[in-house]
């Protein structure tokens, strides 16, 4: 009689868990598709604009949305960009000895106190409600420049690759690339590609918003709607073409929503008006950083004083690496997390 007691207890016991564990199913279930189609449209906004600028995952709004309520949500969310080209008059390029006392707030002390013993740039770590990241100043801007797969039109290669190749202290992803199906090698770059003033590629552009971004013979950023013909005319050394344009001339794009671009992993390339250049990385789609929103970029380059800054390609893209090893946490699936890429921002 004990024994049978067990046995009915025991059974009760695991009877009582599967209730359980099927009853939190159907309320995780229940909420999710609260959040989804409920009055609050945060979630709504949130899951509609991540999903539509991932390239590979829109089917994860076309699951759940028509084309009428996905088109209308993108539109509610957007950046209004300048429709100014940067002046390059703005940017006085100053070298700083990293002692200096006076600040004009936090952020210029994290960038003008310099890491003893490093000349060349200093990383910072960044954090906001929903994202963990870093920066980097670079305090040199003749040393930033473009470089690409050695492949270029046929494949793409990794930035520790690249980033050894070309014997690059600092590298991060560039420009966005062609990528069909959401499988291709990273072979074709979008749009213009400039690399010691030559003119390497100017194929298929991306609906991004942006331009050209890249550096005069000056060292000096520039962000404009240019062709490639005027592009090197005007003496651009190094540049790709990409965006939205964040800050032009020391103003800031108008973010509405979320600016359409969800949440996910970021990279942005900015400079300040003494010619630092700064480069952004914010790691996304894990749990302790699930990934910033252009406002997130836009707060985060104006915080450190950029005059002019341009969102990147991001999400399983975005990619940092230091003295050739990995700084930040990507999200490919691909070796070591990485993707073949055609272009990169690189710092010798």
């Amino acid at each position: 009689m004990v024994k049978k007691f067990k046995i009915k207890n025991k059974l009760s016991k695991t009877k009582k868990i599967v209730i359980a564990l099927i009853s939190s199913f159907f309320l995780c279930i229940g909420i999710f598709f609260l959040l989804l189609y409920g009055p609050y449209d945060g979630f709504r906004n949130f899951w509609i604009t991540s999903s539509m600028t991932t390239m590979s995952h829109q089917y994860l709004a076309k699951w759940f949305f028509s084309d009428e309520e996905i088109y209308k949500v993108l539109a509610m969310n957007g950046i209004i960009e300048s429709k100014e080209n940067s002046n390059p008059n703005l940017i006085k390029i100053k070298k700083y000895d990293g002692k200096s006392k006076v600040y004009k707030n936090k952020y210029e002390k994290e960038i003008l106190t310099k890491d003893e013993g490093n000349d060349l740039y200093k990383v910072i770590e960044i954090s906001g409600g929903k994202y963990k990241g870093y920066l980097v100043a670079i305090y040199d801007p003749s040393r930033v420049s473009v470089a690409t797969t050695r492949y270029l039109g046929k494949r793409g290669e990794a930035i520790t690759t690249v980033a050894k190749n070309n014997d690059a202290k600092i590298a991060i992803n560039a420009g966005g690339f062609y990528d069909p199906d959401w499988n291709s090698n990273g072979a074709l770059p979008h749009g213009i590609v400039i690399s010691n003033g030559k003119l390497l590629g100017d194929y298929n552009k991306a609906n991004v918003g942006g331009g050209v971004v890249g550096f005069t013979k000056e060292d000096k950023l520039v962000l404009g709607r240019w062709s490639a013909k005027e592009a090197i005319n005007m003496g651009i050394r190094d540049a790709v073409e990409f965006g939205p344009f964040l800050i032009v001339n020391g103003k800031s794009s108008f973010v509405k929503g979320n600016g359409g671009w969800g949440i996910a992993p970021r990279t942005a390339i900015g400079q300040r008006k003494d010619g630092i250049v700064l480069f952004l990385i914010i790691n996304g789609r894990i749990p302790s950083s699930i990934g910033a929103d252009m406002s997130d970029l836009t707060e985060v380059m104006e915080n450190y004083g950029a005059v002019n800054a341009a969102n990147m390609d991001g999400g399983s893209s975005t990619e940092l690496v230091i003295n050739h090893k990995i700084i930040n946490k990507p999200v490919a699936a691909g070796k070591n997390g990485l993707r073949d890429l055609p272009t990169f921002w690189i710092v010798k």
